[in-house]
């Protein structure tokens, strides 16, 4: 399991745009990494969509935002496409990323026990430090506060 204030573990995923993406080679940036169940889904499309809206911020904070979940690539392409976010979606298909964040929760689906991905964000800093986790998210005022956490920080 990750530690505030201690490093996080490289790792390298599949992005869209055909790129991969490696914790390493982001260094010197804050990264934003969002951790949520489903491409083109109620509440993961409102959440996307409220990282885009606040996206220009992010950036002006020196952020990298990025969105992680099961699907693959493809998936992620398309829904990247349809709601115009200006962010890399990553694909953690193994659930190896998922793992390493302890993201993977059992969770009750219309009355049945699924295992999934609990809808979580962190804060890593331009050195791979982790500053901050929200786990268990719920998506009204969300990112208002990590946007808020990130003004306070830097």
């Amino acid at each position: 399991m990750l530690t505030i204030n201690h490093p996080v573990e490289d790792f390298v995923l599949p992005s869209t745009d055909n790129k991969e993406f490696s914790l390493s080679a982001n260094r010197g940036k804050n990264l934003i990494i969002y951790f949520y169940p489903k491409d083109d889904t109620p509440g993961c499309t409102l959440e996307g969509q409220d990282f885009r809206d606040h996206w220009h911020e992010f950036i002006e904070n020196n952020c990298i935002v990025l969105g992680i979940s099961r699907d693959s690539v493809k998936s992620h392409q398309d829904f990247k496409e349809k709601m115009q976010f200006p962010f890399e979606l990553l694909s953690d298909e193994d659930e190896s990323v998922c793992n390493l964040f302890g993201v993977m929760k059992m969770k009750n689906m219309y009355g049945k026990q699924v295992r999934g991905i609990e809808r979580s964000t962190f804060v890593i800093d331009t050195q791979g430090i982790l500053r901050k986790e929200w786990r268990g998210v719920k998506v009204p005022g969300h990112v208002q506060e990590v946007l808020s956490f990130v003004t306070a920080f830097k």
